[in-house]
């Protein structure tokens, strides 16, 4: 068979995997937190026909190898951690990270690893508690779940992710800091769904460790009340790839439908 029927194979294979990247993009332009993926190729192993040769001082020359590529595969499908445009909610529960860092988030307190994600799209629930819209409890710079007082009459949250709360007496308590988990490589987070990221052996070597927000000595950003961090897929960037992926797929059709005439070409030889 021939080797340019296998490469457009393998072209075929690579566009589609990134229309589905581009695709996936796309359905999540609107979605709070979204970091958008694309697909890196790298070429297939070659196959050497003919290897060098080393040139003679005085005789002969040297010679270059002959290598035929076999195609292309998929070198990674990269998540691009860069930051989303900012959407003014005015609502004080909507959070978002100016700069690095995650919101750290658990289903419930027994909970060993928490969740890492960038939507701050929070609530309170019946029992005062800061809860995601799937009702995962909120997590403060000590790692617990936050719970306002229930004498709170009114609450802000500064920059450094402190909740600023306003009780019945007129006294304030701003004990409570919103937690904010700074990773050492976030594009080795794992997506679980739900806008939620898991931490793995290639995200952080060591365990998570809760800080606040706008800190200087650990490089997080600040933290703004009001506004939510949207997704950062460009869209005239993605129509774009999606033209370069669909003609990339279509040359590789037309490298196995050229190869298969070859084909058959040989096959009516004997006519």
């Amino acid at each position: 068979m021939l080797r340019s029927m296998y490469s457009g194979v393998s072209g075929m294979r690579g566009f589609q995997t990134k229309l589905d990247v581009i695709g996936n993009n796309i359905a999540n332009v609107n979605t709070v937190g979204f970091k958008s993926g694309r697909v890196m190729f790298k070429d297939i192993m070659s196959q050497t026909v003919s290897g060098v040769t080393t040139p003679v001082a005085g005789s002969t020359g040297g010679v270059n190898s002959k290598q035929i590529g076999l195609g292309a595969s998929i070198g990674s499908v990269d998540t691009l951690h860069t930051g989303g445009s900012a959407m003014t909610t005015n609502n004080p529960l909507d959070l978002r990270i100016d700069g690095d860092g995650f919101f750290a988030v658990k289903l419930s307190d027994a909970q060993n690893e928490p969740f890492l994600t960038r939507a701050g799209d929070f609530h309170m629930d019946a029992a005062r508690n800061l809860v995601t819209s799937d009702g995962m409890l909120v997590l403060s710079s000590e790692g617990a779940p936050i719970t306002l007082d229930p004498a709170t009459t009114a609450f802000t949250i500064s920059q450094d992710g402190t909740i600023i709360q306003k009780l019945g007496d007129g006294t304030t308590n701003s004990d409570i800091k919103i937690g904010v988990v700074k990773v050492t490589n976030p594009e080795g987070l794992e997506k679980v769904g739900g806008s939620l990221y898991r931490s793995t052996p290639n995200a952080n070597l060591d365990d998570l460790v809760y800080t606040t927000a706008n800190n200087v000595t650990d490089g997080t950003g600040a933290m703004v009340s009001g506004q939510l961090e949207m997704s950062n897929v460009d869209l005239t960037g993605e129509f774009t790839e999606m033209i370069v992926a669909q003609r990339g797929f279509q040359a590789n059709s037309r490298i196995i439908t050229t190869s298969d005439e070859v084909l058959q070409e040989v096959v009516n030889l004997k006519h």
